[in-house]
């Protein structure tokens, strides 16, 4: 089944190093434009759910994912909740590991030169490519585009990382592909503490909710819960 619970998002646009540039940050990080609003209070009230809900074992690594091939404001969802948990002083990092269509390096105004792929593929260390957007956030882009993403998510040496980033980090929260996409969320979600499936309450059919739910189910992954975007009062 779904998840313990849902949080509903008001509809708005989708779309330095180590130094705060609130200039450069896309306007959807409603979060840092907009901190009263109606749309960050909302990221705030994700942040307290799975702080909150889940007491006694406490999703550390947490995969955003969707179930259709638009992003459906999972990327967005991903980056305000980082805010959000930053923000409430917790050491947190973002992981752009869509390996195929990035979208953080935009979301926060940040380099995309070296990321997750050349750490794993041994020429830079975490600290040489890291960058931090704002205070208590870390965020690292995809890097170079790689020819078999699969391949790479699947390597001892990404298990390895996530292993370290894990012990670094208080929370770590990794976007992917959507689930309908391609495997690389199963994979994802078979090395996190949980998922939360993010969706668009205009266009998400009902049909690939389901299916997206079977098919993270069939493979074990932990349904933290959903996010829904889009959203018309």
């Amino acid at each position: 089944m779904i998840s313990r619970w849902t949080a509903t998002q008001p509809k708005h646009q989708e779309a330095q190093r180590k130094t705060e540039s609130s200039h450069r940050l896309s306007k959807s990080l409603v979060t840092v434009h907009d901190p009263t609003g109606p749309s960050a209070e909302a990221y705030r009230t994700l942040r307290t759910k799975l702080l909150l809900t889940h007491v006694d074992s406490r999703p550390r690594v947490i995969v955003t994912t969707s179930p259709g091939r638009r992003r459906e404001g999972r990327s967005i969802t991903c980056a305000n909740l980082g805010v959000a948990l930053a923000r409430a002083n917790e050491n947190t990092l973002i992981l752009d590991c869509d390996l195929r269509n990035p979208a953080m390096h935009e979301l926060f105004g940040l380099d995309n030169h070296h990321g997750v792929t050349d750490i794993l593929a041994g020429q830079y260390d975490l600290h040489e490519v890291w960058q931090k957007p704002l205070p208590s956030l870390t965020v690292v882009t995809v890097g170079t585009i790689p020819p078999d993403p699969v391949e790479l998510l699947t390597s001892s040496r990404f298990a390895d990382f996530l292993h370290h980033v894990r012990q670094e980090f208080a929370y770590v929260l990794i976007d992917t592909a959507s689930v309908g996409s391609v495997s690389d969320p199963a994979i994802l979600a078979t090395l996190s503490d949980g998922v939360l499936l993010v969706l668009d309450a205009q266009n998400t059919s009902k049909v690939s909710v389901h299916r997206s739910v079977r098919s993270l189910e069939d493979i074990g992954a932990n349904i933290l819960g959903t996010v829904m975007n889009n959203v018309v009062a």
